[in-house]
């Protein structure tokens, strides 16, 4: 289950988990509650872009007592964002139509990807991966 992230007004999803960089570095990980094998990592973070600077708006998860996660939870003091000064890696925002469905990660490729280059929470550069599917042996239905 992909992450969540508002950008230049548009809902989208995500492909990669900034928060897992701060329990890396580390920040304490809530003990969180399995809720399906499509999120091994237990909860979905929604972010935000705001004037190129990364944010953490809203987590969806509950704990192993059933109670659900909030932002503030992880962050103390920051009840409703935080910015993501943590993280710095490429943000992949998947673009367009699904090309190849892989069941595992993040792996199935769309029409276009979005990369957001962000350094200590900062989006400091963007562009774009167009994609294609390459043919493979088990292609011989094709017409070609």
């Amino acid at each position: 289950m992909p992450e969540k992230i508002v950008y230049q007004g548009a809902n989208l999803e995500l492909c990669t988990e900034p928060l897992e960089d701060y329990f890396a570095k580390g920040g304490i990980r809530p003990a969180l509650k399995r809720s399906t094998t499509a999120l091994w990592r237990r909860y979905v973070g929604s972010w935000e872009i705001v004037d190129d600077l990364l944010y953490l708006t809203h987590l969806d998860g509950r704990l192993v007592d059933g109670t659900k996660i909030t932002v503030s939870m992880i962050f103390p003091g920051f009840p409703e964002k935080v910015f993501a000064q943590w993280y710095s890696g490429t943000l992949r925002i998947p673009q367009g139509e699904l090309l190849d469905y892989v069941h595992m990660g993040y792996g199935s490729i769309y029409d276009w990807d979005l990369l957001l280059e962000v350094q200590c929470g900062v989006v400091v550069s963007k562009s774009v991966r167009f994609n294609e599917v390459e043919a493979t042996d088990d292609d011989d239905w094709l017409p070609f």
